[in-house]
């Protein structure tokens, strides 16, 4: 439902493993799961080039992680801080380990 928040793990419960099974879900339901499909999702897959997300599937991704976790998960401004080139060279891993981070604190 649209404003829905799940509540995010307990502190520290939470896992890169299941931040990346997650991530990998919210992407397939943003670009395809048959797109995803054809993919192998790692801690290594650059955003851009290898999942091809656009900024409005951005957008998109920001409103999955903000609906799973709350919004101590703040992609959105997360990602504002970023150079150009550190978005394009963006990586899952460094996704996860954002969420994971911000689940933690």
């Amino acid at each position: 439902m649209p404003g829905e928040t799940v509540e995010a793990p307990v502190a520290g419960a939470v896992t890169e493993e299941e931040v990346l099974a997650a991530v990998t879900e919210m992407i397939g339901e943003i670009i395809g799961e048959d797109y995803l499909s054809e993919i192998d999702v790692t801690m290594a897959s650059m955003v851009t080039e290898d999942l091809e997300l656009e900024s409005i599937e951005f957008v998109a991704l920001a409103e999955q992680l903000r609906i799973r976790y709350g919004e101590r998960v703040d992609f959105v401004d997360w990602i504002a801080g970023m150079e150009l080139d550190q978005i394009i060279l963006l990586t899952v891993g460094q996704l996860v380990e954002f969420v994971v981070g911000c689940l933690r604190s």
